[in-house]
């Protein structure tokens, strides 16, 4: 049940501009990148990101939007609940700007300081997330500074970014997307399970896509099926990361590492399949959270605790290409 817990956290969700800051340097004039606080206006409450600009940016330069993967997982890729703390997504924005690139990373509507968004677990749905990420892309589409808006999305996060990618962006890229309705992919993470508690678990995600909810399951399954989380489930069952992608027609790049313990190359070739246009990247070593690790489980979780390791190289660079080539 320990890896039960563990595999499943990360799928399933839990629960005003400010002063500009230069990071990374002790004196201004050899800043890399400019930080500052951004802001989304939501009627249900404010989303709070990140935007980091390169210091030395002339002319319109591209702009990334950043969306974090399942769960209470904020903009830098941590999550004080899951004992994740992993900075990968501020490293690899601060790697970015030193390619000429912009990033806007946000904490999505419920977490971090994005919190008081999401007023109820009970009435959040997947498609909040997927009007969130809209949102930014417009947001961003009307600064003058940018010349084009780029979606990287992680985990779920790539499901969101799929939604938001129809809505006229320069480039999609999916980090670890899963490649398969998230009904699916979670059968295929219980498969292990006892026989008799997966046939009810099984159950329960049946009635789930049905769009029923189950109000008797047993406790050991409450973290995954509690009854303020089912109507989120069974919004999120609704997309299926293989039509959406199919859908694109704008250059898409599918990022995975050989060593996520989460996500595997399957899904990024049933992506691939989905829309053969796309650019596949599979990335030897790399894990869910985007740094080198081991296959061996212990070893590879580790890193997810370890915000000092550097994020993965070549995944920096895939990104660079790919953005630098659509200019």
């Amino acid at each position: 049940m320990k890896r039960l817990t563990f595999l499943l956290s990360l799928f399933v969700i839990g629960c005003s501009h400010a002063q500009q800051q230069q990071a990374n340097s002790p004196a201004p004039d050899k800043a890399i990148f400019i930080e500052a606080e951004d802001t989304l206006k939501t009627p249900t409450g404010n989303i709070y990101g990140t935007l980091c600009v390169p210091a030395n940016a002339s002319g319109k330069i591209p702009v990334a939007l950043f969306i974090a993967g399942s769960g209470p997982t904020d903009r830098d890729c941590n999550s004080p609940t899951l004992g994740l703390k992993t900075d990968a997504f501020k490293q690899l924005a601060h790697k970015l700007s030193e390619a000429g690139i912009a990033t806007l990373r946000y904490d999505k509507r419920g977490v971090g300081e994005s919190k008081a968004a999401m007023k109820s677990e009970i009435t959040l749905r997947f498609d909040n997330y997927v009007d969130d990420a809209i949102a930014w892309v417009e947001s961003l589409k009307s600064d003058s500074r940018f010349s084009g808006v780029y979606i990287v999305g992680h985990s779920e996060g790539s499901l969101i970014g799929m939604v938001a990618a129809e809505h006229n962006v320069a480039g999609y890229v999916s980090l670890a997307g899963v490649g398969e309705t998230a009904d699916k992919a979670i059968k295929r993470q219980l498969s292990n399970l006892p026989a008799g508690l997966k046939d009810t678990a099984y159950a329960i995600i049946d009635s789930l896509v049905a769009g029923k909810t189950v109000l008797k399951f047993p406790i050991s399954l409450y973290t995954l099926f509690r009854p303020t989380v089912q109507p989120y489930m069974i919004s999120w069952f609704k997309f299926d990361p293989q039509v959406l992608i199919k859908r694109l027609a704008i250059p898409v790049l599918i990022i995975q590492g050989t060593t996520d313990i989460q996500v595997g190359v399957d899904d990024a070739l049933r992506l691939k399949q989905a829309n053969p246009s796309a650019t596949l990247d599979t990335i030897t070593g790399m894990n869910h959270v985007l740094k080198m690790a081991p296959i061996d489980r212990q070893a590879n979780v580790a890193t997810y605790n370890n915000p000092a390791l550097p994020i993965n190289d070549k995944l920096v660079k895939d990104i660079e290409d790919f953005i630098g080539k659509k200019q």
